[in-house]
């Protein structure tokens, strides 16, 4: 297989080419390190880029392969992960200069996961502080491949860079609000925010622990069900985790196939994008009946009353978790996150148990909608990838200008996979998102890889790349 375009291919293809020993892990790492130090430097994912590490997994993944012992799908792939997740040795920050000299004494779990199966770890990605909205003002922020001037999604800013720009194969991102989904559709990734539970939180900074999720950030469905596969399970470190069983998400794909009988929401009402962005989306949709899919139309449940408190009820618990170093070392934080803790801090009681309530019977509306669907389908932004400038703008208005199409589903703990479905005239990435019922992953994966076999939306590059 030649090197010079090994940067872009399939994480799955790359696997086969490793399993089969027609490429090296060594040959791999060596060629996507020197990709990270080509690109960036004016691109700024890493926040820390371990090559000595990844030099050392990559030799070991080579013997053991040729010793004939091979681990899995994610065996010798070069992988990065947010810089909130706990590596032992390895600087830590969660995006804040209060812990930029913070180097944990232990791996996360989905650390110790990728560790297992085999990964390659190239660094840890830049992200906002604390997972906000805005990173740190001493840090800098990542540069969206596809144009300089468009949102790069946050606050996994630098998992959606790294892997849209082939500086990873996969990456780890993490959602409050949408973080996963903001940075996968702003740089035309499929991005996973599983069920609340499905991949452990242990050793992680937290921004809100009932509302955060991790999940994979790929190319493409089947690279993000291989890394899923390996993150998924239940963990006794982390008692919020599912012990549910975890499918074979990447077995379990069916081709074009995957959509067939499948019963598809549909909410035009309530999706009220620009015309462009729905008329991708109904383009999309068009092509899951082509390949089997249902449609029928459903109402999403009324959220005006849990947008009046999720914000609030968030901060309550970003404050929380926060307690041992604001206001203690308030002067080192960022004017966002400090503007959260301020608020979370001075929370109305009586407000946040009507926020508990709301939440609650909205999870349950939404519930019921999937009685009768397997799938929901709505937008990820209102109209195309929004540039810093527009999303700052509309964020000074209300969060929900950008995340009322996310940010329930994070209040749910629902499953989503989001995937690239188009791009505006000016090269802005648009993006849908698959809403599914709890623990329903690998069916909401399999009908996005339906859509992605008969398209390729998913196989575009940012140009220069």
């Amino acid at each position: 297989m030649a090197l010079d375009d090994i940067h872009f291919q399939p994480l799955t293809t790359v696997a086969k080419y490793i399993e089969s020993r027609d490429i090296s892990p060594v040959e791999v790492t060596e060629a996507i390190l020197s990709r990270i130090e080509d690109h960036d430097q004016g691109l700024k994912s890493y926040t820390t880029v371990t090559a000595d590490v990844a030099m050392e997994q990559a030799k070991k993944a080579e013997l053991e392969i040729m010793k004939g012992i091979y681990r899995g799908v994610m065996h010798g792939i070069p992988i990065a992960v947010k810089d909130l997740c706990y590596t032992k040795g390895i600087t830590t920050t969660g995006g804040m200069t209060i812990y930029r000299d913070f180097k944990p004494d232990y791996d996360a779990t989905v650390v110790t996961k990728l560790r297992d199966a085999g990964s390659v770890l190239l660094g840890k990605l830049h992200m906002t502080e604390g997972a906000t909205l805005e990173h740190h003002p001493e840090f800098p922020e990542p540069v969206n491949p596809w144009k300089k001037d468009l949102w790069t999604g946050v606050s996994s800013s630098g998992s959606g860079v790294a892997a849209a720009a082939g500086l990873a194969y996969a990456t780890i991102g993490s959602d409050t609000g949408g973080s996963i989904r903001f940075p996968s559709a702003a740089n035309g990734l499929t991005g996973v925010k599983p069920t609340w539970g499905r991949i452990s939180r242990h050793g992680i900074f937290d921004l809100a622990a009932t509302f955060d999720h991790l999940g994979p950030m790929a190319r493409s469905a089947a690279d993000a069900a291989a890394m899923l596969q390996t993150l998924a399970g239940w963990d006794p470190k982390d008692s919020t985790s599912l012990s549910t069983p975890v499918p074979d998400y990447l077995g379990e794909l069916e081709g074009v196939y995957g959509a067939r009988g499948i019963k598809i929401g549909l909410d035009w009402d309530y999706a009220d994008a620009d015309p462009v962005t729905m008329g991708f989306i109904k383009e999309a949709v068009a092509v899951l009946v082509e390949l089997g899919a249902l449609t029928t139309p459903v109402s999403f449940p009324d959220q005006s009353a849990l947008l009046k408190m999720n914000m609030a009820a968030t901060m309550a618990e970003t404050a929380a978790h926060h307690v041992a170093t604001y206001p203690s070392r308030a002067d080192e934080y960022g004017p966002m996150i400090k503007s959260m803790i301020e608020q979370g801090r001075t929370s109305d009681p009586v407000a946040m148990g009507q926020a508990i309530i709301e939440r609650y019977k909205f999870r349950g509306a939404v519930m019921r909608m999937f009685d009768d669907i397997d799938v929901f389908i709505m937008p990820v932004f209102p109209k195309g990838t929004p540039t810093w400038s527009e999303m700052r703008a509309l964020v000074a208005e209300s969060f929900d200008n950008i995340g009322k199409f996310t940010s329930p589903f994070n209040a749910t703990g629902t499953p989503t996979v989001t995937l690239p479905v188009g791009y505006t005239e000016d090269g802005r990435p648009v993006a849908m998102q698959l809403a599914g019922k709890h623990g329903s992953e690998a069916l909401l994966l399999k009908v996005a890889h339906a859509y992605q076999m008969a398209t390729d939306w998913h196989t575009r590059r940012p140009p220069g790349f």
